[in-house]
């Protein structure tokens, strides 16, 4: 089950982005489109587009990090909060992009009602995906701020274990009052719906050679 109680409720700035009346305005600027989400089996990572590409090592630090939601009025569950500012959550040293795939357990060929977090990750894996770092999770957040209203996508990733010692892994949600990221129970025979949509990692290329490539394309383009 995902965890939206504990919200911390970050002030709201003049560069707030992520408040209710601000996703709107993104997706009436940007047009944006909620489109149904196809079910039909993944049999090789070819059938799989990428979802959307972002960009991480752009902080210094998880400090920084946290700073920027803060600033942009994003809300953090409790549990978010609190693997956040564990150690075992860091960013990375360098700018990078990464591709970003969409997809549901159903589509991984799952028909049971629900399905562990620890067959979706194998499942995921032997396609090729790859686990996210845990700073996608608030990446994701702060790159994503017309998001439709009722879409949750749990982070495929690697748990980080709150001060008490719950494992947590991280959700990007619009749940209608703005949006928000939220920890959910992160433990591998943990049990989710076979709709839910998770986030995997295709692959990651640093900054400077992605720029160099479209640099050279520029060049040669007639």
């Amino acid at each position: 089950m995902i965890w939206a109680a504990c919200v911390i409720p970050f002030a709201s700035t003049a560069s707030a982005q992520c408040a209710a009346r601000d996703v709107l305005q993104n997706q009436l600027k940007l047009k944006t489109r909620s489109s149904p989400v196809s079910e039909l089996p993944i049999r090789s990572a070819r059938d799989i587009a990428t979802w959307k590409t972002i960009t991480i090592g752009t902080f210094a630090d998880s400090l920084a990090l946290r700073n920027e939601l803060d600033g942009k009025g994003c809300s953090v569950g409790g549990q978010a909060a609190e693997i956040l500012a564990r150690p075992k959550f860091t960013v990375a040293s360098e700018k990078t992009y990464l591709e970003l795939v969409d997809l549901s357990a159903a589509q991984l060929g799952f028909t049971s009602d629900t399905v562990t977090l620890a067959d979706v990750y194998a499942s995921a894996q032997h396609l090729g995906l790859e686990l996210a770092a845990a700073e996608v999770g608030p990446q994701l957040r702060l790159q994503y701020f017309d998001q439709p209203v009722g879409e949750f996508l749990t982070i495929g990733m690697d748990p980080i274990k709150t001060w008490s010692g719950e494992p947590v892994i991280l959700n990007v949600a619009n749940g209608g009052a703005g949006l928000i990221l939220i920890g959910q129970d992160g433990r591998p025979e943990a049990n989710v719906p076979v709709t839910t949509r998770f986030i995997f990692v295709r692959s990651h290329q640093p900054a400077a050679s992605a720029e160099a490539v479209g640099s050279v394309a520029a060049i040669l383009r007639p």
